[in-house]
């Protein structure tokens, strides 16, 4: 694994355009009015100061630096985050032995037949292929896209946002280092979609999403293969997917976890969250043998909600931008989104404000990065900074400063690796 500041975006905003995606905030506030507000104020005022300058991630994520945030709030140090980049089949290993340690009975097998109870309709067992019937109260279906359970069996139903986003493929092929791994991902757009870069200890992760109405799978792969920083690793592997979610995650006796509740694509990386969010819930809300329909339908109602907020997030990332290059680009640009999404839309471009919600995964200073790197200007700035009477821009010049000489004097990215674990 690697360490993970944040995601750099090349090329969505427009195609010679890049910006940075922190963990953490810009800077810290000193004011009623927000950061963002005053560097918006500088800017009207001439001042050409970079906005991912004021994020202390993106300072040590240019410079390959990392070290873990400190608690004294006095240090700009305190002011990012962090995440993890992992190797998803070593981790899921992992998991297993970290389950089967603790008592967990992992059965290999085929799964070809489920039994519904005839009145309640909910399922009893599985029958395996040599026969083995396991049955229980409760099922978590983790059978991935095929959903075995939620939708073969209970046709749980899926609602489709490939209208809002329209990639369904992503073709993936691992290649050599070329040099130490840097703390971020990338996330480059491309003629039909966009590719991701993520960097291991032991290799680079590569992957290109992409929609089968503007590019085939076989092109695909071969821009993929011509892109790789380092000599590939395998074959590329191809796989296919709707986005959307069902319209339940839990029916009856069965929960969705996983890809089975439904598919976001990675832009954002919310794979793993929505299956750790999904146990979360079900603990909160676990059930006792009557299954009481109140309980299941709040579940249903907090999964559902929280799935649409990374939704609108993700679509966000395609209708700001303003690339005009290619087909994908034109429709994007130009299609209807959620009127949740556009609601905000529409507040940040008036006076630069974020308006949360309920279950909102990503908070404020994420929407600010996308709004702002892809040049979603607003027409003016919060109308109360007009009576505060503050001119930030030297206090915005301290604070890139501070932010820059930090990052100079800190370890690598690697030596930090290097002092944990080497791999």
């Amino acid at each position: 694994g690697s360490f993970k500041l944040g995601i750099e975006f090349v090329g969505w905003g427009a195609e010679d355009s890049r910006y940075f995606h922190p963990f953490g905030p810009h800077g810290r506030n000193f004011d009623v009015v927000p950061l963002h507000q005053h560097w918006l104020r500088a800017r009207q005022m001439g001042d050409p100061s970079a906005f991912d300058d004021h994020a202390m991630a993106w300072h040590l994520a240019k410079a390959g630096k990392f070290v873990r945030p400190v608690a004294d709030q006095r240090s700009v140090l305190s002011t990012f985050d962090y995440a993890y980049h992992f190797d998803a089949t070593l981790y899921a290993a992992f998991l297993r032995r970290f389950a089967e340690a603790r008592g967990v009975t992992r059965i290999e097998g085929k799964i070809v037949d489920v039994a519904q109870n005839g009145e309640s309709g909910f399922v009893e067992h599985v029958t395996m292929a040599d026969g083995r019937q396991f049955g229980a109260d409760l099922f978590i279906d983790c059978s991935g896209i095929r959903a075995l359970l939620i939708e073969g069996a209970l046709k749980a139903r899926y609602e489709d946002w490939s209208h809002w986003l329209p990639c369904d493929r992503a073709v993936a092929m691992p290649c050599e280092n070329d040099g130490p791994p840097v703390p971020y991902t990338r996330s480059t757009a491309q003629e039909a979609g966009w590719q991701w870069r993520i960097p291991l200890q032991h290799r680079i992760g590569n992957g290109y999403v992409y929609s089968s109405q503007f590019m085939d799978d076989d092109k695909a792969a071969e821009k993929l293969a011509g892109r790789l920083d380092g000599k590939a690793l395998g074959d590329p592997r191809l796989v296919k997917f709707t986005t959307g979610r069902r319209k339940a995650h839990w029916v009856k006796n069965v929960v969705a976890v996983g890809l089975s509740s439904g598919f976001l694509e990675p832009l954002e990386s919310t794979s793993i969250h929505l299956i750790q969010a999904n146990i979360s819930k079900l603990i909160a809300f676990f059930p006792d043998r009557d299954f009481d329909p109140a309980t299941i339908a709040e579940f249903n109602r907090v999964a559902v909600t929280e799935t649409e907020r990374i939704r609108d997030f993700i679509i966000l990332h395609y209708k700001l931008t303003q690339r005009d290059d290619a087909e994908l680009w034109r429709y994007v640009a130009a299609m209807d989104i959620p009127e949740t999404l556009q609601l905000k839309i529409d507040h940040f471009a008036r006076n630069g404000r974020l308006i949360a919600r309920e279950m909102d995964l990503f908070a404020p200073p994420s929407w600010l990065a996308v709004h702002i790197g892809q040049l979603n200007f607003p027409k003016g700035p919060d109308p109360l900074i007009d009576y505060r009477g503050i001119d930030a821009r030297e206090w915005l010049g301290k604070l890139r400063g501070a932010m820059a000489a930090e990052a100079a004097r800190l370890p690598s990215h690697q030596a930090f690796i290097d002092q944990i674990s080497k791999a």
